[in-house]
């Protein structure tokens, strides 16, 4: 039997992904991923029939057609998420575990199906996915000091912020070479104060943080805030974490994130807010390119044209007054 593992570039992914091999070690297997944002890696697998493959937190509903494809041709399909997947196939060769209720992640999803033998790690990725008060609650089963919980929380961000950027030249890291990093520890402790990837993400991530952290609101009002970064690599980086920064900042607000992107369009990042963690996924998913989850999604490439539309749609969801202009926001 050939295998396959495809996964999201991301913490939550790499960590999901992790806990599987530490359970059941495929070191031959065919690992395939990319930017955070990369979420159709099925259409990627071309001419594959009779494998086992391992589907990580990427999005069943922009996968179905390669899905059903690949499942026709005989491929076995372990499916592991928390997105949106809309209808199910029916096969017996499909296996999911999907699960996208706003407070959990893939991580935990995998840390139930392989009965929480390294749950430190699904804490990792917990963290990595802003769903802290989820990785503090795993973690009390663990007997962890304050410094080891502030350790795991840090190399969670630190994984999920190496995946974020337009391509895999915005990263420090291919999200494979990374999880090659990681998979050489049992212990996100000891990967943590030994892995040179970690202290150079750490070094990057603190550079990054502190240009973003200069930008003020574009825009606020009682129930949502809008922010604009310049369309750049670190931007690109830091895009997601410092969102989740932002959210944790107002936890009653919704948070907008624009960057342009090269050829006019704009890169959104959406955090419903805290309190809720809902609608950010419906918001998305009603324009070009949208999707994600519940608590947080976002926008690949929404045309210039319609950016008044979004910031509109975006206040009449969240706000809690009646939405200033749209064009006021608009660079």
């Amino acid at each position: 039997m050939k295998y396959i593992d495809v996964f999201n570039g991301d913490a939550d992914g790499i960590c999901a992904l992790h806990q599987l091999r530490l359970q059941t070690p495929r070191p031959g297997a065919r690992l395939v991923t990319g930017v955070k944002r990369d979420i159709r890696l099925l259409a990627r697998l071309k001419g594959i029939r009779d494998h086992e493959i391992t589907v990580l937190d990427i999005s069943m509903d922009r996968n179905r057609d390669d899905l059903e494809r690949l499942l026709a041709e005989g491929n076995r399909i372990l499916y592991v998420d928390h997105h949106f997947s809309g209808e199910i196939p029916a096969s017996s060769l499909l296996t999911a575990h999907i699960d996208p209720s706003p407070r959990t992640c893939t991580s935990m999803i995998v840390d139930g199906l392989v009965a929480g033998k390294y749950r430190s790690w699904a804490v990792v990725g917990a963290f990595g996915d802003n769903l802290d008060e989820t990785a503090l609650q795993a973690a009390r089963s663990l007997d962890l000091d304050q410094d080891q919980v502030t350790a795991l929380r840090e190399t969670g961000i630190l994984l999920n912020y190496n995946g974020y950027g337009a391509a895999l030249d915005d990263l420090f890291f291919p999200p494979d070479v990374l999880y090659r990093a990681v998979r050489e520890f049992t212990d996100p402790l000891e990967f943590h104060a030994r892995s040179s990837a970690l202290a150079r993400l750490r070094d990057g991530y603190h550079r990054d943080m502190a240009r973003a952290s200069s930008h003020g609101p574009l825009r606020e009002e009682p129930g949502c805030r809008v922010f604009r970064l310049p369309g750049e690599p670190w931007a690109r980086r830091v895009s997601g974490v410092y969102s989740n920064i932002l959210a944790r900042q107002e936890p009653g607000k919704a948070h907008a994130l624009l960057m342009p992107n090269a050829d006019g369009s704009w890169r959104i990042s959406v955090r419903a807010p805290l309190a809720s963690r809902t609608g950010a996924d419906l918001l998305c998913r009603s324009f070009p390119t949208g999707g994600g989850r519940a608590a947080a999604a976002g926008i690949n490439e929404l045309p210039a044209e319609m950016l008044d539309t979004f910031l509109a749609a975006f206040s009449r969801q969240y706000a809690k007054e009646p939405p200033c202009a749209a064009h006021s926001a608009t660079p």
